[in-house]
């Protein structure tokens, strides 16, 4: 009896850790101009140290994204991924000065039915962003999830982050964004009637900022119905 007990709760944890995952880009923030750039996707919980393997059973299920680079001039170019062990990369070559941005979206992911744990029947829908910084000339980075979830950077200098959350294109008032940090030290933050939140960067370390949003609207994806659509969001910001 015992031994069944430990393997549902080690069951339950597995699928609450694999729920609570998200898709994270990381790039370098600083670009120059014809010196090749590298974009990585990775998925997993990076506060808890976990980065889950290209070839592992988590992240294939969703693995059918696509990545997008914005130019400063508003040109939007699809990106080609390759494999490493624990990430998915890309690469570019920065040709004017201006801010770029890396969106990556995914909506492909199947059906997940967590009645048992008092959540619902959903489909996920994630998205993520990253700011590459070429020169001067800087700016708000692109927004382009018109059917989902994003967060758009409006800094106005270096030593404080300001972020819009937008879902549909439409500010997205009170609501709740957290900010991961390593070594399971996380901040909550809720936006404004605006759909702002602003903070500082304390620490030389990386950030992961995420926000997400359940749209109570069922519907079917690959003939399984669904209660509502779970969108999450995340933008990285490296400071070292």
């Amino acid at each position: 009896m015992k031994k069944i007990i430990l393997s549902i709760c080690s069951t339950f944890l597995i699928t609450a850790s694999s729920f609570a995952h998200y898709l994270w880009i990381e790039t370098n923030p600083n670009g120059i101009i014809n010196q090749e750039q590298e974009i990585r996707v990775y998925y997993g919980e990076y506060t808890y140290g976990v980065i889950e393997e290209i070839t592992g059973e988590a992240f294939p299920k969703v693995s059918d994204f696509t990545l997008f680079l914005v130019d400063p001039s508003g040109k939007k170019i699809q990106l080609k991924t390759s494999t490493e062990s624990t990430y998915y990369k890309a690469n570019f070559i920065p040709s004017i000065n201006g801010t770029y941005t890396v969106l990556l979206n995914n909506d492909k992911i199947d059906v997940i039915d967590f009645t048992q744990y008092d959540f619902g029947i959903f489909k996920t829908h994630y998205h993520s962003v990253a700011k590459i910084q070429v020169g001067d000339n800087q700016s708000e980075t692109a927004s382009l999830n018109k059917n989902g979830i994003t967060v758009k950077d409006i800094s106005e200098n270096t030593n404080e982050i300001k972020l819009l959350v937008l879902f549909k294109n439409e500010v997205l008032p009170k609501n709740e964004v957290k900010i991961y940090v390593s070594d399971l030290w996380s901040k909550t933050l809720e936006t404004n009637e605006n759909g702002i939140i602003s903070f500082k960067l304390p620490w030389n370390t990386k950030y992961i900022i995420e926000t997400t949003h359940k749209e109570e609207v069922p519907g079917i994806y690959k003939n399984e119905n669904y209660q509502f659509i779970w969108h999450c969001v995340t933008y990285t910001i490296p400071t070292n």
